[in-house]
């Protein structure tokens, strides 16, 4: 590859492709390549729209084939915002073809497609991650030290997260995210997969024991064969007691926040997955305070507020930049980190297990938790 920069080649013109496309250009250490449509035409309006908002000094060729992009000699690492039901064939094909991963989320429509293309990837030692973008913000450092802080929080007891928001009519008949044979998942796989890999971070890791969910309610688009999630809730549960619960929704105005509650105080932040705007990302640390006069909690807080300066999107810093800029250097490194595949896969491991027990009325489905699948990772 080249020495100096990662040469990016895009499967499909999916609207997030653009965000990313920015972010490349804005990384430093990587530049597009080549984008790929089956439509030859719509790689070449893709082109041309994000080359006038995010241009490069060296435009990207247009190519009419997935395999004919992946095939080129100028491709180092591919980004597949290709469909869920698609990514296992591409994921694979890009893995054989010496070609590193970055793909969209969720990863797979179930577990044992999703060990596949991870295989895939080591066989052939390419790097695999999953394009969670706040997983790469420097937020997380400041939120470990509050989470993991004894004398403010506490054991850690209980998470609590959301992420939604309202589609419009248009999104419920048409959208993609409402067709069952692309995207099976629906919600729990466009927003559930954010509050799962939340809560996973937050425990190192380390897998629930089970888990549990329901389909509170559904959406079924025209082009679409059957219904999928629009409401979705889960709850899981992990060793020594920990427990943590989850929202997702199509259909409830957009929020996105998160409650990691200890014994002593809690965190709150409010924008986990997509900061809002602005040049700085925060959170809170609270405490009620106990009067042992009255017996009671005080109903005054104390509360810290803490931040750090980075912009919220669209800008060097911004954490879908530092996801494509750690991206890059990995596959300039020629090491994998194991890390990255590790954690996708025990995300989709737990979606599945939610959706299987909203298929089944609910019903706890055992995971074994961290003993029985693997020691807990850390990034």
């Amino acid at each position: 590859m080249s020495q100096s920069l990662c040469r990016w080649g895009i499967l499909g013109t999916a609207a997030i492709a653009r965000k990313n496309w920015r972010a490349i250009a804005l990384s430093g250490n990587g530049r597009v390549a080549a984008v790929a449509s089956r439509d030859f035409g719509a790689a070449e309006r893709f082109i041309a729209s994000c080359q006038g908002h995010s241009p490069q000094p060296e435009p990207a060729i247009a190519v009419g084939d997935y395999a004919a992009l992946i095939d080129r000699e100028d491709i180092d690492a591919v980004y597949i915002p290709l469909p869920t039901a698609m990514r296992h064939e591409w994921v694979i094909r890009a893995a054989e073809a010496g070609k590193h991963v970055l793909c969209e989320k969720p990863i797979a429509v179930s577990e044992t497609a999703a060990r596949e293309m991870i295989a895939a990837c080591a066989e052939h030692g390419v790097q695999f991650m999953d394009g969670v973008m706040f997983m790469h913000s420097g937020r997380l450092e400041g939120l470990r030290r509050s989470i993991d802080d004894a004398e403010r929080m506490g054991s850690l007891r209980r998470i609590a997260s959301q992420f939604s928001f309202c589609g419009d009519e248009a999104f419920r008949r048409s959208n993609i995210r409402t067709c069952r044979q692309l995207e099976p998942f629906g919600c729990l796989g466009d927003l559930g997969w954010y509050n799962l890999r939340l809560t996973l971070w937050i425990m190192n890791g380390a897998l629930p024991q089970r888990a549990s969910g329901r389909i509170l309610s559904e959406l079924c688009g025209g082009e679409s064969d059957g219904p999928v999630p629009a409401e979705f809730s889960g709850e899981l549960f992990f060793a020594d007691g920990v427990s943590a619960s989850f929202y997702c929704s199509f259909l409830a105005e957009n929020q996105q926040w998160a409650v990691i509650s200890g014994e002593r105080g809690y965190v709150r932040v409010d924008d986990f997955v997509l900061p809002w705007m602005g040049p700085e990302l925060a959170w809170e640390t609270c405490q009620h305070v106990f009067d042992t006069e009255e017996a009671r909690f005080n109903m005054n807080r104390h509360a810290r507020r803490e931040a750090i300066a980075e912009y919220s999107h669209g800008a060097p810093g911004a954490q879908e930049v530092t996801m494509v800029q750690r991206f890059a250097e990995l596959v300039r490194s020629g090491s994998p980190d194991p890390y990255w595949p590790e954690i996708a896969l025990r995300t989709q491991q737990v979606m599945d297990a939610c959706l299987r027990s909203a298929q089944q009325d609910g019903a706890a489905v055992e995971l074994g938790g961290a003993v029985e699948s693997g020691a807990a990772v850390e990034p």
